[in-house]
């Protein structure tokens, strides 16, 4: 069957799509040590939180109501006008809800931001989507209908001390012109949990308003919800720019709830393309989370549970892996927020795809680096040399795997 040109884009395999094939066999296979995939922790508590919220919704006739009504195409309102309210009373942001548009996931959001603000414009002009720097999330690289989209730029490396590293926006080599329709960059960055600081924030700020384009941030971990953020940094919105959050890493992956704060130009146009490729987002995971604002509880169980326990499990896995790799060519990146840790071994003889491979076999899924390293002009060896591991499996199912991985790099290393 002959396929149009977009059907031969995204009918195509993709990283994205291995890892959520990995994500799903392994949740098949019992053996299977799922180091890879996004899913968020299983918490007990919010486990627990989630089971007893949905009873009391199911015997007030709440979650029936969200699961056999459409909402409209902006999403539903209570939630919408609720979220509004905490933004603006938390931090004193200048937001209604007419600064808000709900979309099925975060990831549908960004194929649609993308597209809206870069591509082909109607004069024949191309413009693309600056990462300003590599890694970047997996979930961007095949999500424009036009080919070479995106554009990014090598990190600085600071190496500190304990084994980590940090990577910072090299500023001196980043290029804005004309050939740019949006900045976009992750706070917390998946794959490499780090954050980008206050001062780094503000300078993309003022390169979008000077060249008059939005700035993008992916705050999917961020604050005030799920607030799996670790450093200490403020959050930033202001009309210029588009902030993308998300239900997933509350706990709720599988109500697929996108948010997108933006200005009502965005936001309105983020609606009518609903309308047009959905009808309208999903009713259930608003509902869910209306419900938790009503309590007061987002805030004060994004601070209490869902942190703390993000927080012990990086430092636990840090500590695991420190043990059981002693090569001095091994270096983690400084765990600053999400849920990755993003692994470095530099001089590392194979490639972590290569890795990938190899530690598949044996029952141990990570996703290697190669396919977080999008939009660079060229083939750079540190990105052979990472990996990206999630860490919130049990602790037993850590130690197995980090004993695999240290085994495989090892062998690695000596076969030169």
């Amino acid at each position: 069957m002959e396929f149009s040109t977009f059907g031969d884009k995204f009918a195509r395999y993709s990283g994205i799509t291995q890892l959520m094939d990995d994500l799903n066999d392994g949740l098949r296979n019992p053996d299977a040590i799922m180091l890879g995939g996004g899913n968020p922790a299983q918490i007990p508590f919010m486990v627990d939180y989630f089971n007893d919220i949905a009873k009391e919704m199911v015997s007030t006739g709440e979650l029936a109501a969200a699961m056999t009504n459409y909402d409209g195409p902006q999403g539903k309102n209570t939630f919408i006008n609720a979220l509004a309210d905490l933004l603006s009373d938390t931090y004193g942001w200048d937001i209604s809800a007419k600064n808000i548009a709900l979309t099925n996931g975060s990831q549908s959001a960004f194929f649609n931001l993308f597209n809206l603000l870069a591509g082909e414009f109607p004069d024949g002009s191309k413009k693309k989507v600056l990462l300003p720097l590599a890694p970047e999330y997996i979930g961007y690289g095949d999500s424009g209908l036009s080919e070479d989209m995106f554009i990014s730029y090598h990190p600085e490396i600071t190496l500190l001390e304990n084994g980590q590293f940090k990577y910072h926006i090299d500023f001196k080599e980043l290029k804005v012109d004309s050939s740019i329709g949006v900045i976009c960059a992750s706070r917390p960055t998946n794959p490499t949990g780090n954050v980008l600081t206050d001062e780094e924030i503000h300078h993309l700020d003022q390169l979008a308003q000077e060249h008059k384009i939005p700035l993008i941030i992916d705050n999917a971990y961020g604050m005030p919800f799920p607030d799996i953020i670790f450093a200490d940094v403020t959050p930033f919105w202001n009309e210029n720019t588009i902030l993308c959050m998300s239900l997933s890493k509350l706990g709720l992956p599988g109500v697929r709830c996108g948010i997108v704060i933006a200005s009502e130009e965005i936001t309105t146009a983020i609606t009518n393309m609903n309308g047009v490729l959905s009808l309208a987002p999903g009713s259930v995971g608003p509902a869910i989370v209306n419900k938790m604002m009503e309590r007061n509880d987002l805030l004060t169980l994004s601070e209490k549970v869902i942190k703390p326990f993000y927080l012990q499990k990086s430092q636990d896995a840090v500590k695991l892996l420190q043990t059981a790799i002693t090569d001095p060519r091994f270096r983690i990146h400084k765990p600053e927020g999400a849920m990755f840790l993003w692994l470095w071994f530099k001089g590392l003889p194979i490639t972590t795809m290569e890795l990938y491979r190899r530690l598949k076999a044996r029952g141990v899924l990570i996703v290697p680096g190669e396919y977080f390293f999008i939009g660079l002009d060229d083939d750079w060896q540190h990105g052979h040399e990472c990996l990206r591991m999630n860490y919130v499996q049990s602790s037993k199912d850590m130690q197995k795997g980090i004993a695999v991985i240290a085994e495989e790099v090892a062998k690695a290393y000596a076969e030169g």
